[in-house]
């Protein structure tokens, strides 16, 4: 096994990622991520290490997404590196559909993904800006 950097799987994961989120699969959302996992950003960071934990930070997302109309996340992958033999550090900017159809400007992530038997999950989210 080695860190995945194939377009296809990484797209085909952040593809069902972005749909969870924009869905409030808050499950789905959960199976995406390694544990413990992390979030960094400016201004904070916090850590989870339960798949309870991962759908508490995500709940408050939902709301959001719901009041912007948003129903749709595209992942456009700007940057690949393999790390190690089982790590891959994947810079996105996600671009967002709202329900009349509409392109959102989205926000542009770090992932350190963890490459497993069964995929990639991210260790490590970085929000870059």
């Amino acid at each position: 096994m080695n860190a995945s950097t194939d377009l296809d799987a990484l797209t085909e994961f952040f593809d069902r990622y972005g749909a969870a989120l924009t869905t409030a699969d808050v499950p789905a959302i959960a199976g995406c991520y390694a544990l413990p996992g992390m979030v960094v950003a400016d201004t904070y960071s916090f850590s989870f290490t339960s798949p309870a934990a991962i759908a508490l930070s995500f709940v408050g997302a939902a709301p959001d997404y719901a009041d912007r109309e948003l129903i749709a996340a595209n992942a456009q992958i700007r940057d690949v590196r393999r790390v190690s033999a089982l790590l891959t550090s994947v810079a996105v900017e996600w671009e967002y559909l709202d329900s009349q159809g509409r392109a959102v400007p989205g926000e542009c992530f770090e992932y350190l993904l963890r490459t497993t038997d069964h995929g990639p999950v991210i260790c490590t989210v970085i929000r870059a800006g």
